[in-house]
């Protein structure tokens, strides 16, 4: 009853909030009235236009590409580091505690970055506590191994990587996976179709 009456006043009040809820719902990164609440009112990581976990972090938000049913730093403890560009393929899924990393300190001059893009393409997996390191690009299909440190990169993809440093543990079968899409396709809290116009408008990338 509570539940019913929750989305009874959230239709009244909030309703383009509400469609995108509703069109979400079946997604692995949904828009859920209590991420928009800590993230659009309690200010966790307020400009970024993608739902994030008010305990990950997520910098420079304006070089981050963020593609269809992406959401880096959806789940707890991230750090999404966007000094330099970012670039996020669609429907990649990204766990717990990941950090993609874009600028180290120059090792002569700890004031100064070395800065680096990093590319992560489609369909891809990173598992929980993984750091991506300046420089990296990941081809489509990439699973990255729980706890591993990706220094290099592997733009193939069609494999599992695993391991500090990661390296190859597994080739595979690029005919055999399953590339589903959204019934209703978002980048984060926009609607894809207007999401190149917003990227102009709006993003560094």
């Amino acid at each position: 009853m509570l539940h019913k009456l929750k989305l009874f006043l959230m239709r009244i009040f909030f309703p383009k909030l509400y469609i995108k809820i509703k069109e979400t719902r079946n997604t692995q990164t949904p828009i859920t009235f209590k991420y928009w609440l800590y993230q659009k009112v309690f200010g966790f990581n307020k400009q970024v236009y993608w739902p994030t976990h008010f305990t990950s972090i997520v910098t420079g938000h304006k070089n981050i590409y963020a593609g269809i049913d992406t959401c880096p730093g959806y789940m707890p403890g991230c750090y999404i580091q966007g000094i330099g560009e970012i670039y996020i393929g669609d429907y990649t899924q990204i766990s717990a505690n990941v950090g993609i990393i874009t600028a180290n300190h120059n090792i002569y001059d700890s004031r100064k970055h070395d800065i680096k893009s990093v590319h992560i393409g489609k369909y891809c997996w990173i598992g929980m506590n993984v750091m991506i390191l300046p420089g990296v690009t990941l081809g489509d299909n990439t699973i990255v191994g729980a706890g591993s440190v990706v220094t290099k990169s592997f733009e193939d993809g069609n494999c599992i990587i695993a391991g500090n440093p990661a390296k190859i543990v597994k080739k595979l079968d690029k005919e055999k996976f399953t590339h589903h899409k959204c019934s209703y396709e978002y980048n984060g809290y926009i609607k894809s179709c207007d999401f190149d116009a917003y990227r102009k408008r709006y993003l560094n990338i």
